[in-house]
């Protein structure tokens, strides 16, 4: 099948190429956001709470972090003022969390210079996978555009 059909800019880098830092301290919403990130083509790196994360970013320099902003001990927004003082700086942070947090805190965090997003749980696979995307310039998994019509759906 041609790709004749899509217009995908042809600067968009290879997912595989880009490592997604992901920070929960649910283990069971770190295996979901690993599921949906690895499903895209994205390599993955898990932390499970605020000082876990800050050293892997030092080891590992991720293209981006997924970051609850409801941790244990060092909380989001701490790792968030600790990663701005160091050599990831500029790396892009997607924040999430659970709670509901009043829209004057969303703002403040928001109006940090290294946040590109913020979602609110529980996420929907497509929207993290559409700001992955965006936010590093990469092609999206590739899809089939076949229509699957079931198992009798053959030609006769």
């Amino acid at each position: 099948m041609s790709d004749e059909g899509l217009s995908l800019p042809p600067d968009l880098a290879d997912p595989k190429e880009k490592l997604v830092l992901l920070v929960d301290d649910d283990e069971s919403i770190l295996d979901l956001l690993e599921h949906i990130v690895k499903k895209e083509g994205f390599r993955v790196e898990r932390a499970a709470d605020g000082q876990e994360a800050v050293r892997k970013v030092e080891a590992v320099v991720p293209d981006v972090i997924v970051l609850d902003f409801m941790l244990p001990g060092m909380g989001g927004f701490e790792v968030l003022k600790e990663l701005q003082m160091g050599d990831a700086r500029s790396t892009p942070i997607v924040v999430i969390t659970g709670r509901r947090i009043d829209r004057q805190t969303i703002d403040m965090v928001r109006q940090e210079p290294n946040v590109r997003e913020y979602i609110e749980k529980p996420i929907k696979p497509a929207v993290l996978s559409a700001v992955l995307h965006k936010i590093l310039k990469t092609r999206p998994a590739d899809i089939s555009r076949k229509v699957d019509r079931g198992p009798l759906s053959g030609s006769w």
